[in-house]
């Protein structure tokens, strides 16, 4: 169940609920799929729920507690995605095991959200402390970073955001860079801009793959219109990784926030996972993954000129960009495959569902 997520989300279907699926279990999957104007894979027996949004939240979490009593004897096991999602199903008697997906730090997140008044931060992020840990003797957790840990008192299963590596890939090429995830200021949305208008007289395209916040789609539309990037908007992960195929390098460029301090960009995994070179902010997990590896090149914080001349500098190395896209590629394969952590998540959720 989510209300929060996109019915498209990488982690939530194309990794956890394809493997349950390959595994041969069936998957009920509530989300909120007319809002998003989507419609459910195959694989899956869709439930729509509404959106929810910014301060709009209620009448999804209302209604994703009438479908959970509605489902309740029918499942053996309930994945929920958002912590709002735990007002939905706790308190409800006579319920299978919840598990609840840890995906982000939600109290650091709670400092990039604009709806969110500046003075109501401080004592939401107490609150949610408090319904974490509370949550935590309730519910089983599973965990997408160590670096959660340190929140709960208990010892939790980390099924960390590794992505599908194809065997094979292209060598990159010459003269496309690629950005794939969500895009907000925080995310580098106006860094990226910037680096295309400079990388345009050299003839090094500039193509953004994600859903843009409220604050980021006039920046967008105004840029794609004339004729700076191209803008494709959000895309189903199976077919946005496909775009991810001979570019010249991905980008990355997180801001200095709480919340990336501790996360583990999924997008550098997966440009390492299609044998491309990876320009990353310094966030520490980043700079990690790509000095361990040799996959990528790391840039000052909130520096288009110093993101441009890395492109162009890789751009003008042939033999670089192919070491370090085929250094990545190999890295990818063997340490950030998504089966080897799939078949972890799949046998502990079996064993909760048997215990029920």
């Amino acid at each position: 169940m989510t209300v929060v997520h996109h019915p498209e989300d990488a982690r939530v279907l194309h990794r956890e609920i394809r493997a349950l699926a390959d595994a041969g279990h069936e998957v009920i999957f509530a989300a909120p799929f007319s809002a998003r104007g989507v419609v459910p894979r195959p694989w899956v027996t869709g439930v729509d729920l509404p959106r929810a949004e910014e301060r709009r939240r209620f009448r999804a979490v209302r209604e994703a507690r009438k479908v959970f009593r509605e489902l309740r004897d029918r499942v053996d096991i309930v994945v929920v995605h958002d912590p709002e999602l735990l007002l939905a199903v706790l308190g409800i008697k006579d319920r299978p095991p919840v598990v609840w997906d840890v995906h982000e730090d939600t109290p650091a997140t709670l400092s990039l959200k604009p709806w969110l008044p500046r003075w109501l931060r401080p004592p939401v992020r107490v609150l949610v402390r408090a319904a974490e840990k509370a949550a935590e003797k309730r519910v089983h957790l599973i965990l997408a970073e160590t670096a959660y840990a340190h929140r709960f008192a208990r010892e939790h299963l980390i099924v960390p955001n590794n992505t599908w590596v194809p065997e094979t890939v292209s060598p990159p090429g010459d003269d496309r860079v690629v950005y794939l995830g969500w895009l907000s200021h925080a995310r580098g949305v106006r860094e990226a801009i910037e680096v295309a208008r400079l990388l345009r007289p050299h003839r090094v395209a500039v193509e953004l793959i994600g859903y843009a916040d409220a604050q980021s789609r006039p920046l967008l539309t105004q840029a794609v219109e004339e004729g700076v990037l191209e803008w494709r908007d959000f895309m189903p992960n199976d077919e946005a990784l496909k775009r991810l195929d001979g570019a010249l390098a991905g980008l990355s460029l997180l801001h200095d926030q709480p919340n990336y301090r501790h996360s583990l960009p999924t997008k550098v995994i997966e440009y390492m996972a299609h044998g491309i070179p990876v320009i990353t902010t310094p966030s520490p997990r980043a700079v990690e993954l790509v000095e361990r590896y040799g996959s990528g090149v790391v840039v000052p914080w909130q520096d288009p000129q110093a993101v441009a001349q890395a492109v162009l500098r890789l751009r003008d190395d042939a033999e670089e960009r192919r070491a370090r896209g085929r250094r990545g590629h190999t890295s990818a394969l063997r340490f950030h495959h998504w089966p080897n952590a799939a078949r972890d998540f799949v046998a502990q959720l079996e064993v909760w569902a048997e215990k029920s």
